[in-house]
């Protein structure tokens, strides 16, 4: 399987299914796993839509921050900055040519 998950989900899998998962904790390849994890959850959002992997997605974001040094609060910061510079997306326009 060799895929990142939320630190919860071990334990989870253990309460639920009654099997103690294998694990290791990731060392060199974290970032690249989560570049991994990060397209895994765009993929399930775009596939379902659903709003919970808005927030899977944002949890990764955050972990990739974390890897350069970023807090939340600095990426929000970030954010607001280029919201502020090149605007947001609620025009909803369309660049033709």
């Amino acid at each position: 399987m060799e895929k990142l998950v939320r630190d919860n989900i071990p334990e989870i899998i253990e309460k639920n299914e009654g099997v103690k998962p294998k694990i290791r904790t990731a060392n060199k390849e974290y970032n690249n796993k989560l570049k991994d994890k990060l397209k895994e959850e765009v993929k399930e959002f775009l596939k379902s839509e659903d709003s919970e992997e808005l927030v899977d997605i944002l949890e990764v974001i955050y972990a990739l921050g974390k890897e350069k040094g970023l807090s939340k609060e600095e990426i929000e910061d970030l954010r607001v900055k280029k919201l502020i510079k090149k605007g947001g997306f609620d025009k909803k326009i369309i660049l033709e040519d």
